[in-house]
């Protein structure tokens, strides 16, 4: 469990009209939405800002698509802002595991080259750095972090896998599967003296975490604004510091491509990047109605709300212990441990989490770490307590059913 026991219900958030914050958003009322962590939620006047941009890129795309670098500059500017960063230094690309690949092809031929991943890395961001370490002849290798491990011992399990041959360190600012952080300042600075290039997967670091840069020294930042920004789908930013970012180029080649970093990347062919208009307006609208630091407040402390009361609900049910001593929790998600015989892998995992939409009416994360299953709740200004109080009293019987089954199918009597 987390450090702060949240032991009351936080107020809900209001609009300032005093609606729900929920009304603010087109989420279907007829499912609980627990999952903000994964694919986000965009509020109306983003979705609209969006459609008025996409209106007036089909009614005249001639003139639409000529302009759509100058838009996409500006655009830079006011998320730069968001995220504290010099405009100079941020590109903007589809998603997190985008930028990553951007990184992946722009960094040269390193001969015998290795790269050290962690065991908690995003599983598509660990395969590329598994194809980019087979064309370089080298390997890739693993730093195992217990999910108890505090800042000091995290860095040392990632540090201990640095060789002569390391060429890239990729290692996550959050965990996707374990909604932890990682002590990535600890070690960027020692990559830094070691001259070793940084790669931080930051996919939920942005609204998640104010000023997630600042004290960060690394070659390479990717960080969605679609998930804790709730921008719209597609955009996120890809954060290059130092010599290397003048080797990066957008996964389209287009006219743009003899631009210096990070211009080049304003320009990407006919591509729909309304996404990246309409951001600045999501970010906005949570400023302005409530203020970020407000924002993230709540979210922390509906979050440790849901962990005590979904926790203590499998513990009533199953006689264990459902808390998890995550070393460096965050403020918006947590994880309980699900009974044994529910999402002991990731194909069990998003099993588990389709099943339940479908037939629970939620949509939550299940998580796989270890060969042990997880919850992962996720918490955003549009939910409240009754979201988790509801998953506590409803569906954790239901788990607790479906995971019986699961140990009964496996080892009949």
């Amino acid at each position: 469990m987390s450090e702060t026991e949240v032991t009351t219900a936080p107020r809900p958030l209001l609009l300032a009209d005093g609606r729900p914050a929920a009304r603010a958003w087109s989420l279907d009322p007829a499912l609980r939405h627990l999952n903000h962590g994964s694919f986000g939620a965009v509020p109306l006047v983003a979705q609209e800002r969006q459609q008025e941009l996409r209106t007036r890129m089909d009614g005249a795309p001639v003139v639409w698509f000529p302009e759509l670098p100058q838009r996409i500059a500006a655009a830079r500017v006011d998320l730069a802002a968001f995220l504290r960063v010099d405009p100079g230094d941020l590109a903007l690309v589809p998603n997190a595991s985008a930028g990553v690949s951007v990184v992946y092809a722009g960094l040269g031929h390193r001969a015998g080259g290795e790269i050290v991943v962690t065991d908690h890395g995003y599983g598509a961001v660990t395969m590329g750095a598994e194809r980019l370490a087979r064309r370089w002849g080298g390997r890739v290798r693993t730093a195992r972090v217990p999910l108890d491990a505090g800042a000091e011992q995290a860095y040392e399990a990632v540090m201990a896998e640095v060789r002569e041959a390391t060429a890239l360190l990729v290692v996550d600012q959050i965990t996707s599967a374990t909604a932890r952080r990682l002590p990535v300042d600890l070690i960027g600075a020692q990559a830094r003296r070691r001259g070793i290039p940084l790669l931080v997967d930051a996919a939920h670091a942005p609204g998640l975490i104010e000023a997630p840069l600042d004290g960060l020294d690394c070659d390479f930042w990717a960080g969605n604004l679609h998930k804790w920004g709730c921008a719209p789908r597609g955009t996120a930013a890809l954060v290059a510091r130092g010599p290397l970012r003048d080797h990066l180029y957008p996964l389209i080649d287009s006219w743009g491509a003899a631009d210096p970093f990070p211009d080049r990347f304003d320009q990407q062919g006919t591509i729909d990047a309304t996404g990246y208009l309409a951001a600045a307006t999501a970010l906005d609208f949570v400023d302005t109605t409530w203020g970020w630091p407000a924002a993230r407040r709540y979210m922390a402390d509906l979050a440790g709300y849901a962990e005590r009361i979904v926790g203590a609900a499998f513990a009533e049910l199953t006689g264990e212990d459902a808390s998890v001593d995550v070393g460096m929790p965050v403020p918006g998600m947590r994880l309980v441990r699900l009974p044994e015989g529910l999402a002991d892998s990731r194909v069990t995992a998003d099993a588990l989490r389709d099943r339940a939409a479908a037939e629970l009416g939620v949509e939550a994360a299940f998580t796989s770490f270890g060969g042990v299953g997880y919850v992962r709740l996720s918490a955003h200004v549009y939910n409240t307590a009754e979201d988790y109080e509801y998953f506590a009293e409803r569906c954790v019987p239901v788990l607790g059913a479906w995971a019986r089954a699961a140990r009964e199918q496996r080892h009949p009597r």
